[in-house]
């Protein structure tokens, strides 16, 4: 959650600083109220590029549309997979075909039909609906990990900690506290006014590109609900990185061979996609103004926003005999 906000507490995380001098004073003269439409980034001005960019977007999102869909169904259909693992599994699914619903039709439009407007209302929904996903899936992967946890590390208790009711109360904390930061943060944002242009630069409205037109005093408004935001999040990074800890640290003392491979199997898929969404979000939010640069933004925003939804499907296939063997049973 805290990797789509960080780059708004200071200027120094936004390769774009916010406009300073006699712009910054004109809060009335440039309000947001005043825009009716946003411009969003173009890949390129070349019509044979862009067909093939929207041939390509065509089929990340069919192949995401396809994984996660049949993830969902296998989960739903088959009584083996109505563990809690499976039920959170079954919610992250849930949350990557709508993050990629998000920003990828909106870049298959502009691409197809050679346009980059986005009107004030679509760029509003989009930022919200992109955060609350986001957000949601940061705190979706939390609980994973405290399911992974108590799976191995306390396995006697694992009935009693993480029962039916028990799940659906932390999913649901999980995503109303997506829905809340998504809420908070859209409106304030979209509060401020804005002293110069209406260009953004990424395939999809988020709010560092927002911000960058921002007036300097009115950019230290969103200062308060970031660093509440941050401090949440560290605190769900620190406890993923001490839930693996206390994870591997048990993996070594089981004595089997196949009791080791079989725990890996469990947490690896879980540890690959936190790191692949993490990894992407911090080099994407928090690298330095040095390397900024339009291209390098727009091909990290992609990995993040695109390529983690479409592959979250086959990470968690590719070592899961159990959900394999669904899915071919769905298949058949």
């Amino acid at each position: 959650m805290a990797l789509i906000l960080l780059r708004e507490v200071s200027p120094n995380f936004l390769c774009f600083p916010p406009p300073t001098g006699p712009h910054a004073q004109r809060d009335q003269m440039s309000n947001s109220s005043s825009i009716t439409q946003f411009l969003l980034l173009a890949f390129s001005a070349t019509r044979e590029l862009q067909l093939l960019h929207f041939w390509l977007f065509l089929g990340t999102y069919l192949a995401a549309l396809l994984g996660n869909g049949l993830t969902i169904t296998a989960i739903a259909c088959d009584h083996r997979l109505h563990t809690p693992m499976y039920f959170f599994l079954l919610n992250l699914s849930l949350l990557d075909l709508g993050s990629i619903s998000t920003t990828l039709p909106i870049a298959m439009a502009n691409s197809l039909w050679d346009t980059r407007d986005i009107s004030y209302a679509g760029c509003d929904a989009r930022l919200f609906f992109f955060l609350f996903l986001i957000s949601t899936v940061f705190c979706l992967l939390t609980v994973m990990a405290y399911d992974h946890y108590i799976a191995i590390c306390q396995p006697l208790h694992y009935g009693t900690l993480l029962g039916s009711r028990a799940c659906v109360h932390m999913a649901a904390a999980a995503w109303a506290s997506g829905f809340l930061n998504a809420l908070l943060h859209t409106a304030n944002t979209l509060s401020l006014p804005l002293c110069q242009g209406n260009a953004v630069d990424q395939i999809f409205c988020e709010i560092p590109q927002i911000l960058k037109h921002s007036c300097s005093h009115s950019f230290l408004k969103e200062v308060g609900f970031v660093a509440v935001s941050v401090c949440f999040a560290f605190e769900c990074f620190v406890f993923i990185v001490v839930s693996y800890v206390e994870i591997f640290r048990a993996i070594l003392r089981i004595p089997s061979k196949q009791g080791r491979h079989k725990a890996f199997s469990t947490c690896l898929p879980h540890l690959a996609v936190v790191s692949l969404f993490l990894g992407t979000g911090i080099f994407a939010y928090m690298k330095l103004p040095s390397i900024c640069s339009p291209a390098l933004d727009l091909v990290v925003a992609v990995l993040y926003s695109v390529v983690h939804p479409a592959v979250n499907p086959l990470i968690y296939s590719m070592r899961n005999r159990e959900l394999k063997d669904a899915l071919w049973k769905l298949a058949q």
